[in-house]
């Protein structure tokens, strides 16, 4: 791929009088772009080109190629005019198009935070160390990965049930091509490309090629109503729709009168069930670039900087209006950077599934920037993953770290279990005491002990082996989860299996990860905060609970257009505010302890932090699938309850009980193997259960405030499609009381009534 190195000057594109539409994607026009006027570090001036960083911190954090640097160096500025004398283009030089071959130049800017979609925001640069890494773009590390790993597979996913490979060097051209036709569908710099459907290759490339194409990549959540959808594209201002397929198309087709930005739709599965103006396929899409000039996109991809917005990322809106929450290059370079340092030295035998949400940051970040940055291989799984198909794709990619939201591992855990039931007493006299040995061996390891218990190389033998190997994940060496809290019961049982899972804990508007857990953990925590980012407790209580805040590089830039929202987020010192409660211990070991927002305020003032009594109470009712606590300005507290049932292929709860439910009744002697014949009749040993687990979780509380005294079994347990969940699985706590309103005020109308 060849860049006229001379050809092209730059200016930084935020600097351009607030223009957003000042860079022209016209070929004619690309000569014209100009140089910055300085550099500009954490708003501080400096005419040194940022890429000529020391040696040994240059080395450490990205090493330069072995090519020439260019023969003349960027300009620096006229001190009284403030702007370079525009340069002459010359002949094109077909020169490879390499890091070392671009500069490092930040646009303009002077504070650390922005809400406008072409303003540039101040990176929280540390002196040394940790953070003080050069800031790069996306197509600077793209580029330093090409160079690597260049033949060497990217990305691997079954096209009616063939495999089909692309190389990186193949997935790189496929982002130029992407890009150039963004181009020519008339994508203006610094609008949206919205992106609707299941993870694939071609999200990837659509989400890349936008980017260096100068646009905005914004993932839409499948689950999305057409109104939803449209306010995200609306508010990116889309030029361009990339869905998955009829279903989704469907969706935009509703409401893509009141999208006046939109400029196209592509479909990349499936055949098109219709034709429409500006309507393509994926093929179709791919060739619409083919004569744009090299020298076109390299113009533009040149003007790119690290601290201007590249990504965003819509929150699911739980608690209101989704918020655009803008991403830089550097957010995005440097947390994926500092993350693949962390958890892995081998790079490119890195081998990751790809599944969860794109849309949401967990899933971005590390299936794409983080993937890049290690130079490894993502698979992709089939969109019916999370309905039982992923236990397949694992099995055949064999991934070396995996990322699975509380959900995941629960339901893992539940079919283990229920397959589990169904074994010779033999076999789980076996497997009993080989997870007693895992658990024992996994706490030993985790406080540093590391010793060895008798028995431990014949339990692996006999049963972690073979259970890695039947979950795919034989060659896992880390196993993560995040997005949502975890109960200790779930943690223990894979440790007792030896695979411990580490908890990561962040947030959109920290690009993903803040604390992490790799090297050392401890059961219940979310780690230590990463290396070059700090967190502080704001206005800690006696025990040592405050909010936790953020600094670092990966500290989000603003919400798009919600200068309100942004200042709530982010301090007049540039501290993320997470709204989340968290303690640390003596080792820095950091616990959430609660959500500002989740809190329960009783009538009474208390406050009461939700998840540990619904934890509590999971786990002394295994059968118990979801339960909710309520009491948000009411006398006392109260719960909603759902069972465990199965799920249909769809993804939705049926009447349906599972197996260890099944299992509960036939000890108990229940006929009853529906959720709706539990509810109708009352049964006896079940509500029994129940009560009795909740006065076990009451005889722990520290109060009678936060003692549990009504609750209610619901006949549906919840879901996604059903409203309850988020997309990664979370629960929607607004929403659950909106939707059972009905059912939450007879509960506490008759306990008036008895008074």
């Amino acid at each position: 791929m060849s860049f006229t190195e001379n050809s092209v000057t730059n200016k930084g594109v935020a600097a351009m009088d607030g223009n957003v539409e000042s860079i022209s994607f016209q070929k004619e026009q690309t000569e014209d772009v100009k140089t910055p006027s300085a550099v500009v570090l954490n708003g501080k001036v400096s005419t040194t080109d940022l890429s000529e960083t020391p040696a040994a911190e240059d080395q450490e954090t990205h090493p330069a190629s072995n090519a020439e640097p260019p023969a003349e160096p960027l300009p620096s500025p006229e001190p009284e005019a403030g702007a370079t004398e525009e340069l002459q283009p010359e002949e094109p030089k077909a020169t490879v198009l390499t890091k070392t071959s671009l500069a490092t130049i930040l646009a303009p800017a002077d504070q650390l935070w922005s809400t406008r979609r072409d303003k540039a925001v101040r990176l929280r640069m540390e002196g040394s160390g940790p953070g003080s890494e050069t800031p790069i773009t996306i197509h600077q590390l793209f580029l330093e990965t090409v160079e690597k790993c260049e033949d060497h597979p990217a990305l691997i996913s079954k096209e009616n049930g063939q495999v089909v490979t692309l190389t990186w060097r193949q997935y790189y051209e496929q982002c130029r091509a992407a890009a150039k036709s963004f181009l020519k569908l008339g994508l203006k710099r610094y609008h949206g490309v919205g992106i609707l459907g299941f993870n694939s290759p071609e999200w990837f490339i659509a989400d890349i090629g936008c980017i260096l194409a100068g646009g905005l990549g914004a993932g839409i959540y499948t689950t999305n109503s057409p109104e939803a959808c449209q306010y995200v594209a609306a508010n990116c201002e889309a030029n361009v729709l990339v869905v998955e397929n009829q279903k989704q198309l469907q969706k935009i087709l509703q409401v893509k009168d009141h999208l006046p930005h939109l400029k196209a739709i592509v479909q990349y599965k499936g055949e098109l069930q219709q034709k429409a103006p500006n309507l393509y396929t994926w093929a179709e899409f791919m060739r619409l670039g083919e004569d744009v000039p090299n020298e076109q996109l390299d113009a533009v991809i040149s003007s790119l900087r690290a601290n201007e917005c590249c990504t965003l990322i819509y929150t699911s809106g739980t608690t209101g209006t989704p918020k655009g929450v803008m991403l830089s290059h550097d957010n995005m370079t440097w947390t994926a950077t500092t993350a693949a340092k962390l958890v892995s030295k081998s790079g490119d035998e890195e081998v990751l599934v790809s599944y969860l949400p794109l849309s949401h940051v967990a899933a971005q970040m590390i299936d794409i920037w983080v993937c890049m940055s290690l130079g490894g291989t993502t698979y992709f799984a089939d969109p019916d993953a999370l309905k039982g198909t992923l236990a397949n794709t694992l099995k055949e990619a064999r991934p070396t770290f995996f990322m699975g939201v509380p959900r995941v591992w629960e339901k893992m855990q539940e079919k283990m279990k229920a397959m589990g039931a169904k074994a010779s007493p033999m076999r789980k006299r076996v497997a009993d005491w080989a997870k007693s040995i895992g658990l024992q061996y996994n706490y030993s390891a985790m406080n540093g002990e590391n010793l060895v218990p008798w028995g431990f190389m014949l339990a692996n033998n006999l049963v972690f082996k073979k259970v890695r190997a039947a979950l795919g994940l034989d060659r896992c060496k880390l196993c993560f989860t995040g997005a949502a809290p975890i109960t200790k019961d779930t943690l223990e049982y894979f440790m007792s299996l030896n695979i411990p899972v580490m908890e990561l804990y962040g947030m959109s508007e920290s690009s993903g990860p803040h604390t992490v857990s790799i090297d050392e953990y401890r059961i219940t925590s979310c780690g230590k905060v990463m290396p070059g980012c700090k967190t502080k407790l704001e206005n800690p209580d006696a025990d040592g609970n405050g909010e936790i805040c953020f600094w670092g590089r990966h500290v989000f830039m603003g919400y798009l257009n919600m200068p309100d929202k942004t200042t709530e987020a982010l301090d007049e010192d540039g501290w993320l505010h997470s709204g989340d409660l968290g303690r640390h211990d003596e080792n820095d070991f950091l616990y959430i302890t609660g959500r500002i927002k989740e809190l329960i305020i009783t009538a009474g003032g208390e406050n009461i932090p939700p998840v540990p009594i619904e934890d509590a109470l999971k786990a002394e009712v295994p059968f118990l699938s979801n339960t909710m606590l309520l009491g948000d300005k009411l006398k006392f507290l109260s719960m909603l309850l759902t069972l465990k049932c199965v799920v249909d292929d769809n993804g939705d709860p049926t009447d349906e009980l599972t197996a260890e439910a099944l299992e509960f009744c036939r000890q108990n002697g229940i006929a009853a193997t529906k959720v709706s014949e539990i509810v109708a009749n009352k049964e006896p040993a079940v509500y029994k259960a129940i009560q009795e687990g909740i006065e076990r979780v009451n005889a722990r509380s520290t109060s009678n405030a936060q003692k549990v005294q009504k609750w209610v079994i619901l006949e549906r347990d919840f879901s996604i499609t059903g409203g309850e969940l988020g997309p990664t699985m979370k629960l929607r706590r607004p929403i659950v009381v909106k939707m059972y309103q009905d059912r939450i005020d007879e509960i506490y109308a008759a306990a008036a009534a008895k008074q």
